[in-house]
């Protein structure tokens, strides 16, 4: 059974630091796409940065790029979400997501592609 758990979340100001952990279990496809979503209240979830760990292609959404970095450990089996340069709207949930990449180069944005969700860690950013 694939299970995924995030850490790392908690409460800075603007223009500081954090780094979100998602550590996975039972997973044994290869290779796979890791995605990072994130949902504020009342809005969708959306996919902020993806992985895909063929050949470890990174992509990031717009309002990301510059300031966050995904990674992943593979001999500890972690992925990791470096967030630099918060500002207040990148207050949400956090959540990490897998899925086989299925024959594909290159990862999805869209939620509906991921397979397997962690519980999500909440990121607040005050101003």
């Amino acid at each position: 059974q694939v299970m995924l758990a995030e850490s790392g979340g908690g409460s800075v100001q603007a223009g500081g630091s954090l780094k979100l952990t998602c550590a996975a279990s039972g997973y044994t496809y290869d290779p796979y796409c890791v995605g990072w979503f994130r949902q504020a209240p009342g809005k969708q979830r959306e996919g902020v940065a993806t992985l895909f760990t063929g050949d470890s292609k990174t992509t990031y959404t717009d309002s990301v790029k510059g300031r966050f970095t995904v990674s992943r450990d593979n001999y500890k089996n972690m992925n990791y979400l470096d967030m630099n340069a918060l500002k207040p709207d990148d207050t949400a949930m956090y959540f990490c997501a897998a899925t086989s990449a299925g024959g594909r180069t290159e990862c999805s944005f869209e939620r509906y592609d991921y397979n397997y969700w962690g519980q999500g860690t909440q990121v607040t950013v005050s101003s």
